[in-house]
């Protein structure tokens, strides 16, 4: 963030300042002192719970209660859009792993693919100017029409309805191969109780692994959709926060997004352990 333009660290009257002014400014927020000693006094406002304050953005208030009013709208449209990708993706998962090479495991493969082919801007984008036009609903996000709630939601989730798809039916067909599912066959059980107390239960245990850092990273916001249907949400505040060069929001919108990242992947490892009883996390060399 100190590579940013200085412009980042001064309100509309930059222009007015001269160079000695512009130093004396920067001087007082502590922009001059060494880099080690920068650290050090942000590291302490941090542990007490201080973001900075907002330069462009919303001059001189707190970046904290900021994002007071941002997070609940993120923290609606994540919960949403997670619970729609968790039923449909791992259910299209299960339909096309047990519906191997027939109709059903073509037509989400194909989904899957696309998703993952196409750049998500462009059906976005599709979706909302023509899915709108067809079903009649609000092109833009208003919190007085829950109507509007709707494709932000199905937007959101599509991605992580393809990846959920796409891993459940891998874990599952690998499964189905194993011999502990021959055993099981050859003595009798039914398909059903296979898949639903063996096959499903350890296909589920490598992919929850990302569900942490997949529920955490879809609760904090979208930054691409949250822009795109103008909702006052994280993902929205990140973009528009960049594109006014404020850069105590910027820094601080990044430390939230990748502390984030790191604490799902470090649930994603206990939430596996514990699923797996295999798994120990205080063996080496990757023994399970």
């Amino acid at each position: 963030m100190r590579l940013m333009p200085e412009e980042g660290y001064f309100g509309d009257g930059y222009e007015k300042l001269d160079e000695a002014q512009r130093e004396a400014i920067l001087t007082s927020m502590g922009l001059r002192d060494p880099i080690h000693i920068q650290l050090k006094n942000f590291y302490s406002d941090l542990i007490s719970g201080d973001l900075g304050e907002s330069i462009i953005y919303r001059p001189k208030v707190p970046i904290a209660e900021i994002l007071k009013t941002k997070i609940p709208y993120s923290v609606r449209f994540g919960l949403a859009a997670m619970a729609i990708s968790l039923i449909f993706g791992i259910s299209l998962g299960i339909v096309m792993a047990r519906s191997k090479n027939q109709i059903w495991d073509k037509v989400g493969t194909g989904y899957i693919v696309f998703i993952n082919a196409v750049p998500a801007a462009v059906y976005y984008l599709f979706l909302q100017l023509y899915v709108t036009d067809i079903l009649k609903l609000p092109i833009l996000f208003n919190p007085d029409r829950p109507i509007s709630w709707i494709l932000p939601t199905i937007s959101m989730s599509l991605g992580g309805t393809a990846s959920y798809a796409m891993w459940m039916r891998r874990y599952m067909v690998d499964e189905l191969n194993k011999d502990y599912v021959k055993l099981a066959r050859a003595k009798g059980l039914r398909d059903k109780t296979i898949m639903v107390k063996h096959v499903l239960r350890n296909a589920f245990v490598p992919m929850v692994q990302y569900l942490p850092t997949s529920l955490l990273f879809t609760i904090s916001g979208s930054i691409y959709i949250e822009s795109l249907y103008s909702i006052p949400g994280m993902g929205g505040l990140l973009v528009d926060a960049i594109q006014r060069q404020d850069n105590t929001l910027v820094q601080a919108l990044v430390l939230i997004y990748s502390s984030i990242g790191i604490i799902g992947l470090f649930l994603g490892d206990i939430l596996m352990a514990t699923l797996d009883p295999r798994i120990k996390l205080d063996r080496k060399a990757g023994a399970r």
